[in-house]
């Protein structure tokens, strides 16, 4: 099974009660028990994980390169000031695997600061504005990549 590691960064921790009218009412047990099964179906093993430490997602992006692991990578506020999120994530995509950017809400139709995605230039793909389904057409990506 091909390995991916869907990772979140800060206050994705707080789905559910955070701005449900942004972000939806689902929280991040939902998504782990969704993308599992997305996964399962695509013949990926997905392993979901959030932070609120920027550190701690840098090294996680570090662990997909040493072990081959495929990303989905929602970098939340990160997205937009982070060089060292975006140079981790290069890391990724540098060596052959797939790193697809999601997000919940499409920032373009937000607040200005949320326009540039310092991410998105390095990522194979980003996929923005559909909520929890992003990261089910962000499997299906990844999927149609190492078939």
């Amino acid at each position: 099974m091909t390995r991916v590691l869907v990772l979140n960064g800060p206050n994705l921790g707080r789905l559910g009660v955070r701005e449900p009218e942004i972000y939806g009412h689902a929280t991040l047990a939902d998504l782990e028990k969704a993308a599992g099964e997305w996964g399962a179906g695509l013949n990926l093993d997905v392993e979901v994980r959030q932070t609120d430490d920027e550190a701690t997602l840098l090294s996680w992006l570090h662990e997909a390169v040493d072990t081959g692991s495929h990303v989905v990578l929602n970098p939340a506020a990160f997205t937009h000031y982070s060089y060292g999120m975006r140079d981790a994530a290069a890391q990724v995509t540098d060596v052959g695997l797939t790193l697809v950017e999601v997000h919940l809400s499409n920032p373009a139709t937000r607040e200005s600061f949320r326009h540039l995605s310092v991410v998105a230039g390095v990522a194979t793909g980003t996929i923005a504005g559909f909520g929890f389904e992003g990261y089910r057409l962000a499997l299906e990506a990844v999927a149609s990549r190492v078939a």
